[in-house]
């Protein structure tokens, strides 16, 4: 139950203001169909995020406890560095938005190439190889990415302006650092 909720919680922060967060405005604003971008919000945080979290398992199988709580600490570390970096919307990530796919395969494409290697497919990583818990955290962040990403979808940047993003980056830079430091003294 600690992997589930503390991924989701994490994810959810670490979303907000997240170039696939800006991707799910754009898609919100341009098709005007939230089902199918939600939809497709879904099974591509599913199919990337079960991807990340099955590398985060391999990499647990890998590695000795030590090296892997040196590398769990440090990633977190460097995960709350992070997240204090702006992000942008690339313009292939609104490129892979073609039109002639449709609203679901349109999101479904474009979310999942958007995601890769994105702050949250990284943390879905080292979530996975710290707590060895691949179904708890695939889950509890494919949960944290809807529950950034949905509300947008359907209200638009009424939400966005309303959410101090800033403070947001902040606060989860600050819990992705209370973790690294964690790993790295031995605790949890």
């Amino acid at each position: 139950m600690e992997a589930f909720l503390i991924s989701t919680g994490l994810v959810a922060l670490a979303e907000m203001g997240d170039k696939t967060q800006l991707l799910s405005l754009v898609l919100a604003a341009k098709f005007r169909k939230p089902w199918p971008i939600v939809l497709g919000i879904l099974a591509a945080t599913l199919a990337n995020h079960a991807l990340a979290g099955a590398v985060g398992a391999w990499v647990t199988s890998l590695l000795g406890p030590d090296v892997l709580r040196w590398i769990v600490g440090a990633s977190f570390i460097a995960m709350a560095a992070w997240m204090l970096i702006p992000d942008k919307l690339d313009e292939g990530d609104v490129a892979a938005a073609r039109p002639g796919l449709g609203v679901f395969a349109t999101t479904l494409v474009a979310f999942f190439l958007a995601e890769m290697g994105d702050k949250t497919q990284v943390a879905t990583v080292v979530l996975a190889a710290r707590f060895n818990a691949w179904a708890s955290v695939v889950v509890g962040t494919t949960l944290g990415m809807m529950l950034a990403n949905v509300p947008v979808v359907w209200f638009g940047d009424r939400i966005t302006r309303r959410v101090p993003i800033r403070t947001v980056h902040v606060v989860s830079a600050l819990v992705f650092l209370a973790l690294g430091a964690a790993a790295l003294l031995g605790f949890g």
